[in-house]
């Protein structure tokens, strides 16, 4: 049910916005929200611009998985202010669902909308008694959303965010997004089709499909495709060039599952959160797969498609986790040479159930533990991209920037190798082979197979 909170003060009433910028902390989830948000403020008449600064109304979409994803919320929020003291700033997302009072006692902060207003936000800015409060908190459980919630999305980005299913019914002993996200709900899938049908006619390349928990997507609806069903329905009936999924635990990835992947369009890349090598951790965290598990899946993949890329999440240092606990973990992930793995100090978040649990890690030995897990991830991401050097493999530019007159532009394989090319061509949005010629800091440097006849930048 929702609640309303209001300080007695004055608020621009809607029509005084003219431009909006729109900034995403967090997952893929939050950035398809985002998306959303902007294109539904689009089609109210306001410009959508990437700079706070210059800003009439400016919307953070909060993250709080960590309490570091929290303090660079608060320092987003009064960073923009000192910047922008005129703008109507407003806080949203699940830091928002989580602590609103916290948000709203900040003065930089004139609005408080939880996720499960966060969809109707340019409506909230529109009606009668937001001309009068300065701190509006607009929340409530988190509940199922409506259709009206699948709005399509504007993006600078070559890559469309599309929302699949909402909310995470696993409640892992270390995980506060059940609490700000709610229960599961899968968006029907006749949406979705439309959407990516939608996304591509804009002429986006590539799709990814976002949730909290996507192996669970069509469980709720009996009757309903489940994620293998809906990924077929999708290559079927749309003409997206390329489907990416967001991240799957082990569990859900099916023989199914694993078959799809021969289909060119459906990138081969699979994030398949980890979270700790040890299975007496894993228990622990009540995760639903063991570290054998993980393995016989990520071996199957890997076995089928030599070019696939598994990428992991590891938290480091759960309560209680021994000195040979963390070793064990170190090892599985070395073994499984990851192409990628977002490592996180274990963060306490009140409503979990770690939160109560006795032996946390002292801060020194969690430091300690992080960088050696960090080191191991460099290692491993490096290790994976060396594999490719020589191979021609298609990318997807994104928007260049320049650097010495040169225009250096970034794109991305469907594996997910991060690749840099410099050329006077205009490349934004466009798929070309490349080949993989040299090494890059977080990449490969690539040369265009077709370099023929420049196009002014």
């Amino acid at each position: 049910m929702a609640t309303t909170t209001q300080n007695q003060a004055y608020a621009p009433c809607s029509g005084s916005f003219k431009t909006v910028a729109i900034e995403t902390l967090g997952c893929k989830l939050n950035q398809a929200d985002s998306d959303s948000l902007a294109r539904q403020f689009h089609g109210a008449g306001l410009q959508i611009i990437e700079s706070p600064e210059a800003a009439d109304l400016y919307i953070l979409n909060t993250c709080t998985v960590t309490h570091v994803a929290d303090r660079k919320a608060r320092q987003l929020l009064r960073r923009v202010r000192r910047a922008n003291p005129k703008a109507l700033i407003v806080a949203t997302g699940c830091y928002a669902q989580r602590a609103p009072q916290e948000l709203s006692s900040m003065p930089e902060v004139d609005l408080v909308v939880g996720n499960l207003d966060k969809h109707r936000l340019l409506a909230l800015l529109g009606i009668e008694s937001l001309k009068d409060p300065e701190h509006l908190l607009l929340m409530g459980d988190p509940s199922p959303l409506d259709t009206a919630s699948v709005s399509p999305a504007i993006s600078p980005r070559t890559r469309a965010m599309v929302k699949i299913q909402e909310g995470c019914d696993q409640v892992c002993a270390f995980c506060i997004v059940p609490k700000v996200r709610g229960r599961e709900y899968s968006i029907p899938p006749e949406a979705i089709v439309e959407e990516v049908r939608a996304r591509a006619d804009e002429g986006f390349r590539e799709v990814v499909l976002t949730g909290t928990q996507l192996g669970s997507y069509g469980r709720d609806h009996p009757g309903w495709p489940d994620m293998e069903g809906l990924i077929r329905q999708i290559l079927k009936e749309t003409r997206i060039e390329r489907l990416r999924v967001s991240s799957l635990q082990p569990q859900d990835v099916t023989p199914g599952l694993i078959e799809l992947w021969q289909e060119r369009r459906f990138c081969r890349h699979l994030h398949m959160p980890l979270q700790s090598g040890s299975d007496a951790v894993l228990k622990r965290m009540r995760r639903r797969y063991s570290t054998h598990q993980y393995a016989t899946v990520a071996n199957a993949l890997r076995e089928a498609y030599p070019q696939m890329s598994i990428t992991a999440d590891i938290i480091v240092s759960f309560p209680a986790e021994t000195a040979e606990e963390f070793e064990e973990c170190y090892r599985f992930c070395q073994s499984m040479e990851l192409a990628g793995m977002h490592v996180f100090p274990f963060s306490p978040r009140l409503g979990t159930t770690a939160y109560r649990l006795a032996g946390h890690v002292a801060d020194t030995i969690k430091r300690e533990r992080v960088q050696r897990m960090l080191g191991l991830a460099q290692e491993a991401s490096r290790g994976f991209r060396r594999r490719f050097l020589g191979q021609t493999m298609e990318v997807l530019w994104e928007n260049a920037t320049v650097d010495g007159g040169v225009p250096l532009w970034p794109g991305l394989t469907d594996n997910y190798i991060r690749v840099y090319v410099q050329s006077y061509q205009a490349l934004i949005n466009r798929l070309e082979d490349t080949v993989m010629v040299s090494e890059a800091k977080d990449g490969l440097w690539g040369e265009l197979v077709d370099a023929s006849a420049p196009i002014p930048f």
